[in-house]
């Protein structure tokens, strides 16, 4: 049985746009839902996962037991790695996870790795919404995900208030703290970094200051919430800026962290409601254990070379000798997956491959890629990175080449 204290408030449902991602295949499906990119496990044609006996807009007990139907897929516990099968989690008062990454393990997001088909959970008073989304070995949607239909249900009674309460000091209507790029959700980052936070609404004053509507930084790294109505502890998880610092330099080490921003007053007591960011995950990476990579690696162009004419949208064939392809995350030896270098340098080759639109990420380990590119001359590199999307020592890259774009209604070969 799982119970459920201390839900968040219900969020507002809110369409998702179909995902349009540069160099990646589609992948198939005919509703758009099924068109998203999830992780690398593939899901067959046909999977769904629906509640059994349980409707949209149903009103329910505040004690609900829940059965999770599934069709077209087999269940099996998280880390068994087995073909077209997965593991439960039910999504309470959330919108989507990132679909290409773990799925969150809190209050919002229950997973059920054990295989279970069937939860008993406890709902406030209100209105809630729930959700099933299948998980791989590794709990990341598989692509197509196969998640069912978000349903909103009702629980008898009294709403609950669902402001925090905090200490005395009272936080200003719209007050937001926040963290400023490249600090988000899955940011890959080096031991050693600078954050930036960002405030809205509200001032920043030092410990011991008594400005209304005012507080100063804290980062809580790798910890849950401390209690609201109480001094935020000092120590390695909890760290204090308490002279109204709006930036930090943080070393961590290499590995997956979590870290939350929570803004205090005079006394570091949290304010009421409490002004807090939302949790993030990010991995952390040591270029000094950069995976190495056997002397005769080679990652190539397959049937284009230097010069080549290509129509301005062209599906572009890795070749990978002496290595095997695995894709991100997924630690092995001699392994890595594809990167696309367009129009650009060689990235520091200690650091992650950046992900944008001059380096193309093929992190499920595609071996193929459909790119639109503009008439005229362009530079292609292939560049081969590890779990971590960090290059081998010494790097696997192709050599550069340069390819000429004909304009939409010529030949390749005119």
């Amino acid at each position: 049985m799982q119970t459920l204290h201390n839900i968040a408030r219900s969020k507002t449902m809110k369409s998702l746009a179909a995902v349009a991602l540069v160099g990646v295949l589609g992948c198939g499906g005919a509703a758009a839902q099924d068109r998203r990119t999830g992780g690398p496990s593939r899901s067959t044609s046909g999977a769904e996962v629906y509640f059994i006996d349980l409707k949209d807009g149903a009103t329910v007990p505040a004690k609900l037991k829940l059965n999770f139907g599934l069709r077209n897929m087999n269940i099996a516990p998280a880390g068994t790695d087995r073909e077209n099968s997965g593991h439960h989690h039910l999504l309470i008062d959330s919108e989507l996870p990132p679909l290409d990454q773990p799925i969150p393990n809190d209050f919002n997001h229950l997973h059920f790795g054990g295989g279970q088909t069937e939860a008993e959970i406890t709902l406030k008073p209100g209105v809630h919404t729930l959700q099933l989304l299948m998980g791989d070995k590794d709990h990341i949607p598989h692509t197509p995900p196969v998640m069912s239909p978000r349903i909103r249900v009702r629980v008898e009674g009294k709403p609950e208030p669902v402001a925090l309460s905090g200490g005395p000091s009272a936080s200003a209507p719209g007050a937001e703290v926040y963290f400023l790029d490249p600090l988000k959700e899955g940011a890959v980052l080096p031991p050693k970094f600078t954050m930036n936070f960002g405030l809205k609404n509200m001032s920043l004053a030092p410990a011991g200051s008594d400005r209304e509507n005012s507080g100063h930084h804290h980062l809580l790294i790798d910890t849950e919430l401390p209690p609201l109505d109480q001094p935020i502890p000092n120590d390695f998880n909890h760290l204090h800026f308490g002279g109204g610092q709006s930036e930090a330099e943080i070393t961590l080490k290499a590995g997956q962290h979590t870290l939350q921003l929570l803004m205090g007053d005079k006394d570091h007591i949290p304010h009421t409601p409490p002004v807090m960011s939302k949790r993030i995950t990010v991995r952390v990476v040591d270029p000094s254990l950069r995976k190495h990579s056997p002397p005769d690696a080679r990652v190539y162009f397959v049937g284009i070379a230097d010069g080549a004419r290509l129509p301005p949208k062209a599906t572009i064939h890795f070749g990978l000798a002496n290595m095997g392809v695995a894709p991100a995350g997924i630690e092995k030896a001699n392994t890595g997956h594809h990167h696309l270098l367009i129009d650009t340098k060689l990235p520091p080759l200690d650091d992650p491959i950046p992900n944008d639109f001059n380096h193309l990420h093929f992190g499920a380990g595609q071996t193929e890629a459909t790119v639109e590119l503009s008439p005229g001359w362009h530079t292609l590199q292939l560049l081969l990175g590890d779990e971590n999307h960090v290059p081998h020592n010494p790097p696997v890259m192709s050599k550069p080449i340069r390819v000429f774009v004909v304009r939409p209604g010529r030949r390749s070969g005119d």
